[in-house]
């Protein structure tokens, strides 16, 4: 019998040599790592963020999430924890480390004009 991984199978695979490296994804060179670690850097919303961006009909466009990882991409390269996020009359506070904008507001419309607990700005 043939072993396979430690396993006796009554059979000899056909297989190229490249069949066991590791995984792909079809049309597409990169491994999965690769793809998991691109998905994990991407910034993230709370839900709490969310929320507050559907009760105060923010929209955001791919373009402008873009330019909110562009934004946190600088902070983190600064050493930032928690950051102002200012776009287009919008302030979104992101957590850095984590990659996740925690709430969002529209400045103009905004009562308050404090934001405590951050340790940079960025305007995208």
């Amino acid at each position: 019998m043939t072993e396979v991984n430690g396993i006796n199978v009554p059979f000899i695979p056909i297989t190229r040599s490249d069949d066991f490296g590791p995984a792909k994804v079809k049309g597409n060179n990169d491994s999965f790592g690769t793809i998991f670690q691109q998905e994990l850097d991407k910034v993230k919303f709370s839900n709490h963020a969310l929320k507050r961006l559907e009760n105060r009909n923010i929209q955001l466009s791919d373009n402008e999430i873009d330019k909110i990882q562009d934004a946190v991409q600088k902070a983190e390269s600064k050493g930032s924890k928690d950051s102002l996020v200012m776009m287009n009359n919008t302030a979104f506070i992101v957590n850095i480390p984590n990659k996740t904008v925690v709430t969002a507001l529209p400045v103009g419309d905004s009562n308050e004009n404090i934001f405590t607990n951050i340790d940079s700005v960025v305007f995208a």
